[in-house]
């Protein structure tokens, strides 16, 4: 049940009759006509903006369809009351009765109740994480893994069909470091001393991979030449890296779909495949760039190279896809993965980036719009830094990794499930300062804690009318008489509950999970003030002296209990039943 859908169907409806009385004239798009929650609570429980957006094409003015719709929609009882407010927006009330529907509806559904159909089961690929395969992961990583896992989460609850991807970029010159790195940890494990020049790993955490490749390999690479070992200890390494990778992201709870190596587009046509696609469009050209402003980019050359007319496609300028001396740029196989998306058949792909990933948008944009002929929109999002902090100061880093915080040392220090809600109470293009030590308090300032305490204080509830010998299953909930929960506080709450499929379907619509953390912090919010209003308010309390007093009450709390475990389902969070 949407009732914000429901409601603005009953507009057009509304509209269509205005139309046939001849209120409206003919052939009136009704696509931006929108049913929402006013801006001011007081004004009532919705609004559309019906007469606004129809006034110019209708030649009419605003407050005259206003007025015109206001009388068609009163004819309807689930219209309290319809009053035209300021240019011509149009405030409902709606009958008191919808608010128990809502609640029916939340009970008899479970934690489909807001799952919508939208997507139609396209096929959707995020992509996301994709971190070089030379370490663990880093705090950054991690704001993209549970941005990334909780966006796929979200579409899925929407109805897209979604795959899960990590692209491994174990094609360039970065694995050829790690596996000198690893090398100087393995003649380390033979008791050489070792020195780590600038641009190796000196980070503890490839101790153990050094160890590991002396019992593969004992001391067959001892005082050999790199070329006798580089390529065996860079897949040993890859492989390792890899490992610890995934093992990382499942403390996390992110489990891929799938992991496409970057190396297997090299040297089986897959690169050269994607260029013919592109030259076949009459987008391949050899040519000179003019010398870029400010910074020159490491694929700018002063001479002829192979470009991409990434221009024709929305860029600022055309790119290089092959240096002059007949290597492929790193934009090449990029272009090739891409263009393997799109030959999977997905209708939409989605990359989930670091912020310093940002002058790669609009060519990546580009390519995918040429391979796919316009057909497959591709959307980037860029995660921005992550500030952590600990007694007000700095979190330190990892002696492991050397260089940075891993994903590990925040997850180890405060879990799995504050790591992630955390990381989605803020826009993902938004910094986020993480403080590990409010992330554990339990006040109203740590929002983990307030959603998760008002999940747990139904559960009590249930609990305790369990223990009076009360049915309190769903079924036996939505069979209330709800009719009696009248109370100001209890229909904010109910109606709080209505805007969840809504806010799925906008959360779905625009990328953005974090509105469903929002979302569940304002819902705990009402259920929280429900409940200390019954400090006061004795009536209003969930356990009254008798079954039929309680159950309307309780179906109130255990409806709202399943919308919060349905959103923190889809952040990857585990509800808590009970607080410690």
């Amino acid at each position: 049940m949407n009732l914000f859908s429901d409601i603005r169907a009953l507009v057009i409806t509304a509209l269509d009759a205005l139309v046939a009385q001849g209120d409206l004239p003919a052939g009136l798009d009704f696509g931006n006509v929108a049913v929402e929650p006013p801006r001011d609570a007081a004004h009532g429980d919705m609004a559309t903006n019906a007469a606004m957006v129809l006034a110019k094409p209708a030649g009419m003015k605003p407050r005259d369809i206003a007025d015109k719709l206001a009388g068609q929609l009163a004819n309807d009882d689930r219209i309290k009351s319809a009053e035209v407010a300021g240019p011509g927006f149009l405030n409902l009330r709606l009958d008191i009765s919808l608010w128990a529907h809502v609640v029916q509806a939340a009970l008899r559904s479970g934690e489909d109740f807001g799952r919508s159909n939208i997507g139609l089961q396209r096929k959707v690929n995020v992509e996301y994480v994709s971190a070089n395969p030379t370490g663990p992961l880093h705090v950054g990583h991690t704001r993209g893994a549970v941005f990334g896992d909780a966006l796929a989460s979200l579409l899925a609850y929407a109805g897209h069909e979604v795959t899960r991807e990590y692209y491994i970029n174990d094609g360039g010159a970065q694995v050829d470091v790690l596996a000198r790195s690893v090398y100087l940890r393995y003649l380390e494990a033979h008791g050489k001393e070792v020195a780590f020049p600038d641009g190796t790993y000196p980070g503890d955490y490839l101790i153990e991979t050094g160890k590991a490749l002396k019992d593969k390999v004992g001391d067959a690479y001892l005082d050999q030449e790199e070329a006798v070992w580089l390529e065996d200890v860079r897949e040993f390494s890859t492989e390792a890296m890899m490992h610890l990778i995934r093992e990382d992201l499942r403390a996390l709870g992110v489990e891929m779909d799938l992991f496409y190596s970057e190396k297997s587009l090299y040297g089986t046509g897959q690169i050269e495949a994607a260029i013919a696609d592109l030259d076949g469009k009459g987008l391949i050209y050899r040519g000179t760039l003019e010398p870029p402003k400010g910074k020159k980019p490491e694929d700018w050359e002063p001479r002829e190279q192979l470009l991409f007319r990434s221009t024709a496609h929305g860029d600022d300028v055309d790119r290089p896809i092959q240096k002059s001396d007949g290597a492929w740029t790193y934009f090449a196989p990029d272009i090739a993965y891409h263009f393997d998306k799109v030959s999977r058949g997905f209708d939409a792909l989605i990359d989930v980036f670091g912020a310093d990933h940002g002058g790669y948008v609009k060519r990546m944009k580009a390519a995918v719009s040429a391979l796919s002929d316009g057909a497959v929109p591709l959307d980037i999002k860029l995660t921005q830094l992550v500030k952590l902090t600990k007694n007000g100061e700095p979190f330190k880093m990892s002696k492991r990794a050397g260089t940075f915080v891993t994903l590990r040392d925040v997850v180890d220090e405060v879990g799995s499930d504050v790591t992630r809600f955390i990381m989605l109470t803020r826009k993902q293009d938004a910094p986020l300062d993480f403080d590990l030590d409010k992330v554990t308090e339990q006040s109203k300032d740590n929002p983990v804690f307030y959603v998760q305490y008002a999940h747990a204080r139904v559960c009590s509830v249930l609990r305790k009318a369990q223990e009076a010998g009360w049915d309190v299953s769903d079924k036996a909930l939505a069979l209330a008489d709800l009719s009696g929960n009248t109370h100001e506080a209890e229909l904010t709450l109910a109606a709080k509950l209505a805007e969840w499929p809504r806010l799925v379907e906008i959360a779905a619509r625009t990328n953005e999970p974090h509105r469903i953390a929002f979302y569940l912090y304002e819902l705990a919010g009402e259920l929280h003030a429900l409940w200390n209003r019954g400090n006061d308010v004795p009536e209003l309390r969930f356990l009254q002296d008798s079954a039929d007093e309680s159950l309307p009450k309780i179906a109130l709390a255990r409806a709202t209990a399943i919308v919060i475990s349905a959103g923190l389902g889809i952040l990857g969070v585990v509800p808590a039943t009970e607080m410690r």
